[in-house]
């Protein structure tokens, strides 16, 4: 699996899933559920992640979608 992208806005997750989705390309998100040790306050990013083979389609689609700036790179 590799990192597209970290982030707390739960909004953008979902508009990142719903993009790949449509495509066929399913993402995990980890981190999830780290805001039960947090407190809930959402300092933790949570990371969207999707399988290797994806990664070039994956990103080729956010990009598309004008979202290359939330794109982690490495």
């Amino acid at each position: 699996m590799v990192e597209l992208l970290r982030t707390n806005d739960l909004v953008l997750i979902s508009l990142v899933e719903a993009i790949l989705a449509d495509e066929g390309i399913d993402i995990f998100v980890a981190d999830a559920f780290m805001s039960a040790l947090e407190g809930s306050l959402g300092f933790l990013p949570r990371r969207v992640l999707v399988r290797e083979d994806f990664e070039d389609d994956a990103r080729s689609l956010l990009e598309e979608a004008g979202l290359a700036t939330e794109l982690r790179r490495g």
